[in-house]
C-alpha cells in the first residue's frame, strides 16, 4: 500500500471535494506506455471514460520511485524521477533490486508495476542498443540495411550520425538534459507505433542517476531486446 499527494492543483480540488482517499493509476491500459500529455491520453481512453480533464503535459513524465525496506533499508523496485543519490542523501544506505533490468522466471513475484518484462512498450518490435557513438552508428547501419523499414529513436546530438530518413527519427530530447528526455519518453514511444515500421532502434543512455530510471523503461519497453 502506498500513500502519496500529487502536486497537481486540479487535484488537489477534486480530493478536496470528495473528501475521500483516490486509486488513481497511471492513464494507459495496460503494459502501454503512459499517456503523459492529453493528445495521448484521448486518443486511448476517448470511448472508454466519462470525461478527461486537461490538466497540461507531465512536468515529470516517468512514474514515481518505487521503494521497499527489507530489514530497515530502502531497496528501489521501480527507480523513477527521485534517484538512489537522492534517497542516499536523506537517508544513507540504499540498495537497488536486483530486478531492474532482468525478465522475472515464470512464477516469481512482481512486487512493483514495471517490473513485468514487457512493459511501457510499443506494438512495434524494438531493440535497444547500448554502446558507444562509434560501434552505435556501425550497429545502427547494420540494422538498418537489414530492415529498411524502421525507424529510430534517439538523442538530439547523435542525429547527424544514425542514417535514417528525417520523418522515421523520434527525438527523445539531448543527453545532457535528463529532465526533458523523463518528459519525453512516453510520447515518444507512443509515437513508434504511428510511424508503421517493422522495427524500432533505440538508443540507450548511461544507467545512472535519473539515466537509470530512463533505462529501466527502455528496456522494459524493448522486452529485455538488447544489443
Amino acid at each position: 500500500m502506498g500513500v502519496r499527494m500529487p502536486s497537481n492543483s486540479i487535484i488537489h480540488e477534486v480530493i478536496q471535494q470528495s473528501n475521500l482517499p483516490l486509486a488513481a493509476p497511471s492513464a494507459n491500459l495496460s503494459s502501454k506506455p503512459s499517456g503523459t500529455c492529453i493528445e495521448d491520453i484521448k486518443e486511448e481512453f476517448y470511448d472508454k471514460v466519462d470525461g478527461i480533464v486537461d490538466g497540461g503535459k507531465c512536468k515529470i513524465g516517468i512514474e514515481s520511485t518505487v521503494v521497499k525496506v527489507i530489514e530497515n533499508v530502502p531497496v528501489i523496485l521501480r527507480p523513477g524521477f527521485i534517484t538512489e543519490d537522492d534517497i542516499q542523501r536523506v537517508i544513507g544506505n540504499v540498495k537497488l533490486s536486483d530486478k531492474l533490468f532482468r525478465k522475472l522466471v515464470d512464477g516469481e513475484k512482481v512486487e512493483s508495476p514495471g517490473m513485468k518484462y514487457r512493459h511501457y512498450a510499443p506494438k512495434t518490435k524494438c531493440v535497444l542498443v547500448k554502446s558507444d557513438m562509434h560501434q552505435l552508428s556501425k550497429i545502427n547501419d547494420d540494422l538498418i540495411s537489414k530492415h529498411p523499414n524502421c525507424c529510430v529513436l534517439g538523442f538530439a546530438e547523435d542525429k547527424a550520425f544514425l542514417h535514417v530518413p528525417e520523418n522515421r527519427f523520434i527525438c527523445l530530447g539531448s543527453k545532457t538534459n535528463l529532465p526533458e528526455i523523463s518528459r519525453n519518453i512516453f510520447s515518444c514511444l507512443r509515437k513508434i507505433d504511428t510511424l508503421n515500421c517493422e522495427l524500432a532502434i533505440i538508443e540507450g543512455l548511461e544507467e545512472k542517476n535519473l539515466g537509470l530510471s530512463i533505462m529501466n523503461r527502455l528496456v522494459r519497453a524493448c522486452e529485455n531486446n538488447v544489443i
